[in-house]
């Protein structure tokens, strides 16, 4: 009897598994929607966006992403731009190739966070993550420090 209860209890532990695993995001969260940057925490200062006072701002709809099956998408500040992206072998690995841009000339940009600097940060993109609802671009700045990008739906 105490064999069939350790069989049981091996059989158990078996089926648990792929649920116990499945906590991992899935990419299928991120692809086809429409992201906004609300922080970039860590690189030389942590810097939190209001989207109410960037609309307010006439900022409304910048540094937006978007990931469709090939490519990353958005608009920075105010440029719109495209790269195609790799995910890596490591399930959370992410590469975002040389970003195409139009060349618009900003008559002013939000003095927290320069287009460039947010296109260097997508550029050194190396994971991503989703945590309570938000995506995370684990990345680092043009001067080497680790930053990670913080997007909202």
């Amino acid at each position: 009897m105490n064999c069939y209860a350790k069989i049981i209890a091996l059989l158990l532990i078996i089926i648990a598994m792929p649920f116990a695993c499945s906590s991992a995001p899935k990419f299928s969260n991120v692809v086809d929607k429409d992201w906004k940057l609300i922080a970039v925490r860590g690189g030389p200062e942590n810097i939190t966006f209001d989207r109410s006072k960037l609309a307010g701002d006439g900022f409304a709809d910048i540094f937006t992403l978007r990931f469709d099956k090939e490519r990353v998408n958005g608009v920075g500040a105010p440029n719109r731009y495209f790269a195609p992206y790799t995910r890596t072998d490591n399930k959370q690995g992410i590469s975002i190739k040389t970003i195409a841009q139009s060349q618009m000339a900003p008559l002013r940009e939000p003095e927290y966070l320069k287009e460039q600097e947010f296109f260097a940060y997508l550029q050194n993109a190396t994971k991503w993550n989703i945590a309570d609802k938000k995506l995370e671009l684990h990345s680092t700045g043009a001067d080497g420090a680790e930053a990670v990008l913080v997007f909202a739906p």
